[in-house]
């Protein structure tokens, strides 16, 4: 009998190590994970830098609270700012908190430049922001919503991709424009260059506040360090998490120094984000994704393995419907059931996670070795053989 709670649909595996691309269970199996704690581990499992980083850091201090000056968090602002957009960082735990906070911002924003009727946020229908109550209520989702009520107001939403159905529904009062750049659980789904330089024009215009949530497709998962940089745009505010943590808990949201002023003393707080041990391990995944070559070989790597994986399809077209995707961040539309294929994919130790619209979601470590994806296109084509 388990004592945890059931609203997760835990998969009877477990783990007792990892190396690199690979996870070794509890009865002694070694896998291929190309699942990354869902684009968590950008660096694979028990990486040495971050080892080091994090023994280092916990024989001098773990938690300070952000009533002091943490000189860690300084120095892994300072770089998320001179590497981006952005003038001004927040940091916090997760993606859902990151969100949050950036759905905050936006709205306090025009709160303090005399505009609070300025307020509601326009958002796609059927996406993924986090589970909080406003995260689930800006999905537009009614399964993700369910059970949840009163419904927490302030968001409105658009078809994805879809210019038209996102002019239709801006009023006087919309604050701000919030997507996924590329849309991981909604079925890895990618907006074209056109669609967002659109989309910033439109802000430019109707003094709104583009917001591009980039927690699963940042940090190098794209093949560049943000997905909205492929298409030149420059948001306003950027929630990220999940890859820049490399396993540790880290979300952040960046700013412009515009958009920033409004959060003065007292606007937001976090207990834990910021604290040393999360710092220390930013900073590394940082230097280790900025050094010469390393997303040059992300992006190598993507187009060899879509390309194989289109191949699959080409030979499998009554199993395989799609193959989509950009940079590490790939998705397998199937015609098949999606439980059963991951099964299969679990049987014969690649471990991968679905995602809506009967998609396969892979998602390996960004320093991933070409055998490794070799190893992965051959256990995808045993299984689509299998059909």
């Amino acid at each position: 009998m388990s004592y945890l709670a059931e609203n997760y649909k835990r998969r009877n595996l477990s783990f007792k190590k990892g190396k690199g691309s690979y996870l070794f269970s509890t009865d002694g199996k070694k896998y291929l994970d190309f699942l990354s704690g869902i684009a968590v581990n950008t660096l694979g499992h028990s990486n040495p830098k971050l080892i080091n980083a994090l023994n280092s850091q916990a024989k001098k201090v773990w938690h300070v609270s952000n009533s002091f000056k943490i000189p860690e968090g300084e120095v892994l602002a300072k770089k998320l700012a001179k590497k981006t957009f952005a003038d001004k960082v927040i940091f916090v735990n997760s993606g859902a908190e990151a969100n949050e906070a950036a759905i905050k911002i936006a709205r306090r924003y025009f709160y303090s430049i005399g505009a609070p009727n300025k307020n509601r946020i326009l958002c796609i229908k059927n996406s993924f922001h986090g589970r909080t109550l406003a995260n689930i209520f800006a999905s537009g989702s009614k399964k993700m919503t369910e059970g949840f009520g009163p419904k927490v107001s302030g968001f409105d939403h658009f078809k994805f991709s879809d210019i038209k159905s996102l002019k239709k529904k801006i009023t006087k009062n919309t604050a701000a424009i919030f997507f996924e750049t590329a849309m991981g659980e909604s079925g890895i789904k990618v907006h074209t260059k056109k669609f967002l330089k659109e989309v910033r024009k439109i802000c430019n215009k109707k003094k709104i506040l583009l917001i591009l949530d980039e927690v699963q497709c940042g940090i190098g998962r794209s093949g560049k360090f943000f997905a909205y940089e492929y298409a030149k745009v420059k948001p306003d505010i950027v929630p990220i998490a999940k890859g820049i943590g490399g396993g540790f808990p880290i979300g952040a949201v960046l700013m412009t120094k515009k958009v920033s002023k409004c959060m003065v003393p007292g606007t937001h707080g976090s207990t834990y984000g910021g604290n040393p041990l999360a710092m220390v391990i930013g900073n590394v995944i940082m230097d280790e994704v900025f050094k010469k070559g390393f997303l040059v070989n992300v992006r190598k790597n993507s187009i060899y393995f879509l390309s194989k994986l289109q191949s699959i399809r080409n030979n499998y077209p009554h199993v395989i419907k799609e193959i989509r995707g950009i940079g590490l961040l790939i998705g397998i539309k199937l015609k098949v059931d999606l439980g059963n294929f991951i099964n299969k994919l679990t049987e014969n130790k690649l471990l991968t996670i679905k995602a809506s619209e009967n998609v396969v979601r892979i998602l390996p470590p960004l320093n991933v070795k070409r055998k490794e994806i070799d190893l992965a296109l051959k256990i995808i084509n045993k299984v689509c053989s299998e059909y």
